[in-house]
């Protein structure tokens, strides 16, 4: 019996395996503590303010007939679109010297048809034959992340229509 025995393969594995990942974890934890020491983010880059526009344009899509078709919105106006009301509450876009982006807050209500297209009359009040169908933020470079799902129709925010002083501001800057 030898008093010197070998460890066996698999243990000498998981060690070699637990060295290496102590090295990969000390290596990540510099990294982390590094990062900040080498960033080129300055307190400019974080007072950007994104512009808040007059207007959003939106294109519309009607899935029966094929049509696409633009339209721009004031903000705090309503665009009767089909049987959808669109009301623009507030968009916003990124300074030209940023990655382009454009924001808007949409409330759309669907107003309630017959099979004929007349409004289906619950009572008195047009508001209580609309049911809000989409209430939110919707975003220009990816209209998937907060969209609007209905059947007949497709709405995506395309731009905010932004004051010239206030675009003349942002490349002052």
């Amino acid at each position: 019996m030898r008093l010197g025995r070998r460890m066996p393969n698999s243990i000498r594995f998981s060690e070699s395996l637990l060295k290496k990942a102590a090295l990969s974890l000390t290596l990540c934890l510099s990294l982390m503590m590094a990062g900040p020491a080498f960033s080129q983010d300055t307190d400019e880059e974080d007072d950007v303010e994104n512009l808040v526009g007059t207007a959003v344009v939106l294109r519309t899509l009607d899935k029966v007939t094929a049509t696409t078709k633009d339209y721009t919105v004031q903000i705090g106006e309503t665009l009767e679109y089909g049987n959808l009301s669109i009301t623009a509450r507030h968009c916003e876009k990124k300074p030209p010297t940023e990655i382009p982006e454009t924001y808007a807050f949409l409330q759309i209500k669907e107003t309630q048809l017959n099979g004929q297209g007349e409004i289906v009359e619950a009572s008195d009040q047009k508001d209580e034959a609309q049911e809000t169908i989409f209430s939110g933020w919707m975003f220009g470079s990816d209209p998937a992340i907060s969209a609007l799902d209905h059947r007949v129709y497709d709405v995506w925010v395309i731009d905010c229509n932004v004051p010239e002083s206030a675009m003349e501001d942002a490349l002052r800057r």
